[in-house]
C-alpha cells in the first residue's frame, strides 16, 4: 500500500497556496503601477495580450511546482512494486556461548540449533541468499551471504562450541551489515539465543535501531527447556544455569516487525525453523520513490531557468 514514511513533512505543502497568493498579489501590484504611470510600453509589458500574459506565468508556476515536489520527497513516499526485489537475504544469527553446550536438547543445544537452521536454509527459494553469524563474547561471520546454500550449510555444520558469554547486540549489528551487503533484496534476520545479553560492545537497543533504520525484519527464537539446564559449575562447585531473557527477544521482534518464538526442546525448535520459511513475506514490497520526486523537481527548476534565460524565454 502506498504511503509516506515521514508524513509530517507534507504539512509544508501549506506554503504552496501561500506562494501562489503572494505571486498573484505582486502581479496585481505591478499592473496597478503600470496603469498609474500610464506608459504604453509598460502597460503592454505588464498586461500584454492574453496569450503572452499566460506565458509570463510559466516560470513562477514551474518554481512553485518544484517546491511542492521537494516537500513531497521529504515525506518519504513509497509504493508497492511487484517484482522489483527478487529473493530475500536471510541471515541466521546463532548463539554460540558456553550455555549452548547444555544437553537438555539432544545431543546439545548448539547441535539442535544447527540442525534446525540447516533445515531452514535447505528449504529457502532459489533466488534467496543465506548467511550465518555467530555470537558469544563477540560476533563473527560463519558463512558469508550467498546464493550457494550448499556451501552455507557446510559452513554451518562446521560450527564448534565456544565458552564465551552472550553478546546479542554485537551479533544483531553484524547481521544487519551482512543483510545489506547484497542490495535490492528484502532482508530478514533470524536470531536465536538461550541467554541474557551480558557482553559485547554494541547494545541491543542500538542494534535494534540499526535494524529498524534498514527496514530489516528480525525474528527471534528463545531456546530453553521448561526445567533449569546446568551449563557448568563455578569455582566453588556450585551449578550454573542458563537464563533466557524472553522479554528482550520479544522486544527485538516486536520493534522490527518480526515475531518471537519459544522453543523448549529439539522438536519444537525444528518446527519453528520449518515454519519460519512461511513467515518470510515475498509479496509486494514498499519501494521508496522520493528520488523520483527530487528528479522531477530539478527538471522543473531547469525548465523554469530556461524559460527565463534560454533562447525560447517567455520573459523579455
Amino acid at each position: 500500500m502506498a504511503g509516506f514514511s515521514d508524513p509530517l513533512w507534507l504539512c509544508g505543502l501549506v506554503v504552496i497556496p501561500a506562494l501562489a497568493a503572494l505571486y498573484w498579489i505582486v502581479l496585481q501590484k505591478r499592473k496597478r503601477e503600470a496603469l498609474e504611470f500610464s506608459r504604453v510600453a509598460l502597460i503592454k509589458s505588464a498586461l500584454g495580450n492574453r496569450q503572452s500574459s499566460r506565458r509570463l506565468h510559466i516560470p513562477a508556476a514551474l518554481t512553485i511546482a518544484a517546491i511542492a515536489l521537494l516537500i513531497v520527497a521529504l515525506g518519504g513516499p513509497h509504493i508497492p512494486l511487484t517484482g522489483v526485489k527478487e529473493g530475500v537475504n536471510v541471515v541466521l544469527v546463532i548463539d554460540d556461548s558456553g550455555s549452548m553446550q547444555a544437553t537438555d536438547y539432544s545431543p546439545t543445544r548448539l547441535d539442535a540449533a544447527k540442525q534446525a537452521a540447516d533445515l531452514l536454509i535447505k528449504n529457502l527459494e532459489h533466488d534467496d541468499n543465506a548467511g550465518v553469524i555467530l555470537f558469544e563474547s563477540g560476533a563473527t561471520t560463519a558463512a558469508y551471504l550467498s546464493s550457494d546454500k550448499d556451501r552455507v550449510r557446510k559452513k554451518l555444520a562446521a560450527i564448534v562450541p565456544r565458552d564465551g558469554e552472550t553478546a546479542i547486540g554485537d551479533g544483531l549489528m553484524l547481521a544487519v551489515d551482512m543483510a545489506r551487503s547484497i542490495p535490492n533484496k528484502k532482508c530478514v534476520i533470524i536470531l536465536l539465543s538461550d541467554g541474557v545479553n551480558n557482553a559485547g560492545s554494541v547494545s541491543v537497543d542500538n542494534a535494534v535501531a540499526a535494524s529498524k533504520a534498514a527496514r530489516i525484519q528480525v525474528f527471534t527464537v528463545g531456546m530453553g527447556s521448561d526445567k533449569p539446564a546446568v551449563t557448568g559449575y563455578d569455582w566453588l562447585g556450585e551449578p550454573q544455569y542458563a537464563t533466557l531473557d524472553e522479554a528482550a527477544l520479544r522486544s527485538v521482534a516486536e520493534m522490527t516487525g518480526g515475531q518471537y518464538f519459544r522453543s523448549v526442546d529439539e522438536k519444537t525448535l525444528a518446527e519453528i525453523y520449518a515454519g519460519l520459511n512461511q513467515e518470510i513475506v515475498r509479496g509486494e514490497e514498499e519501494t521508496p520513490v522520493g528520488s523520483w520526486f527530487i528528479v522531477a523537481s530539478l527538471l522543473l527548476l531547469l525548465a523554469g531557468f530556461y524559460c527565463r534565460y534560454g533562447r525560447g524565454r517567455v520573459i523579455p
